[in-house]
């Protein structure tokens, strides 16, 4: 049996083309598509496979997207690797969803519809305020900390050492990037993204998430997973509940969630979506460790080469 711990991708790590090699291929990933389409009412499977890209980029089309990606490539990874062994579970924001799905905290369908709800509050929570975000890179966390509350934006994601976003208004967030130099860090970069995700802009996501939450039937995960917004496991049904509804606002603190995985013994991290983003913050934290991504035909081969 190879112990291993699933990583699933956040928002962002979408692309034009993702999942169409697996459908393709797949028996498994065709029935993964079609019941998906039909659960969500729409062709989200051709968006993921065609775009175009302004559509798949929005938050109401690749959260939903994102989560079905990972779902599908752990179940053919499963296919190709019989003795796979998770052992923990984590997901960077929307990818918390997935990797409750994977534990079995909810069933696919009711994830699939919880993250096509959540993408749709958050795209509204965008529309209705000017929000802004901001990477700051090389700098010390407190002294991110420090210039954010001076700023009144929050912390949204603390990705690895030295690499902190900032999120909240435009005028904050534009008034942190002046300045970051004289706070000492290094180099401050605003994102290309709909609004201020992790923040207190997203407040009125929260709430209606909170109340679509409490709709779905939630057990006790067959695997730990590790929250964005505790930095801790979380397995009991009314905590899962609070921390996926409270990250919503909160701080995604994937630095610490990696060096608990790391603290537990974990030693191999499969990273389940586009591109390898996981991965590489994965080795900006924890040395020694065996890094590995599925996202398409010949990442799947290799990593299920690697695994057996």
């Amino acid at each position: 049996m190879k112990d291993v711990v699933l990583l699933f991708s956040g928002q962002g790590a979408q692309k034009v083309g993702m999942g169409q090699d697996f459908f393709e291929s797949s028996e498994t990933a065709r029935s993964m598509f079609a019941a998906a389409d039909e659960s969500l009412g729409m062709k989200l499977s051709e968006v993921m496979f065609e775009g175009p890209a302004d559509e798949l980029t929005r938050t109401s089309r690749c959260q939903p997207a994102l989560y079905l990606h990972g779902l599908v490539a752990l179940e053919l990874l499963r296919e190709k690797v019989p003795g796979l062994n998770p052992v923990a579970a984590a997901g960077l924001s929307l990818g918390e969803f997935t990797a409750h799905a994977a534990a079995g905290s909810f069933s696919l369908a009711d994830g699939l519809d919880l993250v096509a709800k959540r993408g749709g509050f958050m795209e509204e929570a965008c529309e209705a305020t000017t929000g802004a975000m901001a990477a700051m890179i090389g700098g010390d966390e407190d002294a991110v900390k420090a210039l954010a509350e001076a700023c009144g934006v929050d912390v949204a994601n603390f990705n690895a050492p030295g690499q902190i976003v900032l999120s909240g208004a435009v005028e904050g967030i534009d008034q942190a990037v002046a300045a970051a130099k004289e706070k000492g860090i290094r180099k401050a970069v605003k994102l290309k993204v709909a609004g201020a995700y992790h923040s207190r802009l997203m407040q009125s996501a929260q709430d209606q998430l909170s109340s679509e939450l409490a709709k779905v039937d939630i057990s006790k995960p067959g695997i730990p997973v590790v929250c964005n917004f505790g930095a801790s496991v979380a397995d009991d049904p009314a905590v899962i509940r609070e921390m996926l509804e409270k990250q919503v606002t909160g701080s995604v603190r994937w630095t610490e969630s990696i060096e608990l995985l790391v603290e537990q013994g974990h030693t191999t991290f499969i990273e389940l979506g586009p591109g390898k983003v996981l991965a590489g913050l994965v080795g900006k934290i924890a040395k020694g460790v065996t890094l590995l991504s599925v996202e398409d035909l010949p990442s799947l081969e290799a990593a299920a080469e690697s695994l057996s």
